[in-house]
């Protein structure tokens, strides 16, 4: 990982100059040192949350899983996460979380653009994911993105049963 200045994290080929009044953020991939932290996050954002081993498979899931953490300087504590597959023009979100205490400051935009970003640089062609409707937070994220409600999947969702939407937009 290159650092062009010290204000500027290179991530793959990526500049984040996105800064916060609390710090400067970056990504970097996360690796199973990382877990117990996103698990926190986990717990905070989903009231079905995945296990320590659904996390450990995207970690070694490569090439096709790209788990990043989104971390804040100079304290290098992870406040966010993101996790999606690129197999060739397709690209699945599989899960984006926020730390409680991070929410409502941009930071889900910049997780996308970063994705966007990313994916588009990798040939991606459209993305797709699923979101709860009851998530209106994630869905106000995901439409002012572009995406649109292309199908709804009975039942997806549990503790609580809920369907799922399935949104999509070409890139």
């Amino acid at each position: 990982m290159a650092c062009p200045d010290e204000h500027d994290q290179t991530v793959e080929g990526i500049i984040l100059k996105e800064k916060d009044s609390d710090g400067q953020f970056y990504f970097r991939r996360m690796v199973e040192s990382d877990i117990p932290d996103i698990l926190v996050i986990e717990r905070y954002s989903f009231p079905n949350p995945w296990k320590p081993a659904a996390f450990v498979g995207e970690v070694h899931n490569s090439p096709i899983s790209h788990p990043m953490v989104l971390v804040i300087r100079p304290e290098n504590i992870i406040v966010g996460y993101v996790i999606y597959w690129q197999i060739k023009e397709e690209v699945q979100i599989n899960n984006i979380a926020l730390h409680p205490n991070f929410r409502g400051r941009g930071l889900g935009t910049i997780m996308m653009k970063y994705v966007f970003e990313r994916v588009t640089l990798n040939g991606a062609r459209y993305i797709i994911l699923e979101v709860r409707p009851s998530n209106t937070t994630a869905l106000h994220l995901y439409e002012k993105f572009g995406f649109s409600v292309l199908g709804v999947r009975k039942g997806y969702y549990i503790n609580p049963a809920e369907d799922a939407l399935v949104m999509g937009k070409t890139v």
